[in-house]
């Protein structure tokens, strides 16, 4: 028997390799998460995130410089916001001169032509840790979606490219981008986290941002009653699609690894740009076994990134986007 066609032909060397690779990652492919904090000359390593650091607003600007030399061109921001500024209402998140909205000039001073996006929710600024207002122990959804409408429109004045709601609240995203076109901002676009789980990977970003759900009698321990359950498929269909119709430009999937199925489903039934958040825990996992020296490092970021791209995703928010820069460079 002669076999006519070998695949093997096409992995011979890295030269073959490399020219029929069909997934290819780039600086292009990424959106960089940076954390905020206030103070001066602060660089402040996150215990459960190895090599990942928060910032004060002046060496935020040292650090968007070093992005834009790597050819990282777009940052999502977040800040960690004092106790004392916290309340049930998010009332700081609407300070013109809050911290995320001096982050969003900080960045735009130093380099105008970074992509700045902006996290939209309540939890940073909640004194009980939830994306949204409670009321006697419950969630409200649409005072919630209010109170985000007027952020968003907060970060846009303050330079913001897009607004990217991580609340999961309905209709939030149609009350956004209502907000938006009333106030003249009709060029600020819409990031939504579509399909964001009840993860459990989230727990080395509630310790960046101190933003956990608080353990206090009737208030929920967990944010199963707005984020999805991860055992769901076909639920993530219904968001994206709700959010699509309602103004969203971009449309997320988060966390990463474990929900690549839900980002092929998403590509294959809608036409819009796909992010997938690569998340703090799963960060943290690859960090964990590199140090116990059970996993290779770089292989296994670089597999992994790989991955998400070749699901469908157009973006990927991650803390390694530095890293695989630097490595493929």
């Amino acid at each position: 028997m002669f076999l006519i066609r070998r695949n093997r032909r096409l992995r011979t060397n890295e030269a073959i390799r490399s020219l029929v690779r069909e997934t290819i990652i780039s600086p292009n492919d990424f959106l960089v998460p940076l954390f905020v904090v206030e103070g001066k000359g602060i660089k402040e390593e996150i215990t459960s995130m190895p090599n990942y650091y928060r910032y004060s607003l002046d060496l935020l600007k040292d650090e968007v410089k070093t992005l834009w030399s790597l050819g990282l061109k777009s940052v999502l921001l977040f800040v960690k916001v004092e106790d004392s500024l916290k309340d049930n209402k998010g009332t700081e998140a609407l300070n013109p001169k809050g911290l995320m909205q001096r982050a969003i000039k900080t960045v735009k001073e130093v380099c105008p032509d970074m992509l700045v996006m902006t996290d939209v929710a309540l939890d940073p600024f909640s004194v009980y840790g939830h994306d949204g207002i409670i009321e006697n122990g419950k969630i409200i959804n649409d005072a919630t979606v209010e109170v985000l409408a007027e952020m968003s429109i907060s970060h846009a004045e303050a330079g913001a490219n897009f607004v990217a709601p991580s609340d999961m609240m309905d209709g939030r995203i149609l009350g956004i981008r209502e907000a938006l076109d009333q106030s003249n901002l009709i060029d600020i676009g819409i990031m939504s986290y579509s399909a964001k789980y009840a993860s459990s990977f989230y727990g080395p970003f509630r310790d960046a941002l101190d933003s956990a759900p608080v353990d206090i009698q009737n208030i929920p321990k967990d944010k199963k009653t707005y984020q999805m359950d991860f055992a769901n498929r076909e639920e993530a269909i219904r968001e994206t699609e709700m959010d699509i119709k309602e103004g969203a430009d971009i449309v997320m999937v988060k966390p990463g690894l474990c929900y690549l199925d839900i980002v092929r489903d998403i590509r294959n039934s809608f036409d819009v740009p796909i992010a997938v958040y690569q998340v703090s825990g799963e960060y943290a996992m690859l960090k964990a076994a590199a140090e116990k020296g059970w996993l290779d490092h770089d292989s296994v970021m670089l597999e992994q990134v790989t991955s998400i791209k070749r699901a469908g995703a157009d973006i990927i928010a991650s803390y390694f986007a530095k890293d695989v820069v630097k490595l493929i460079s």
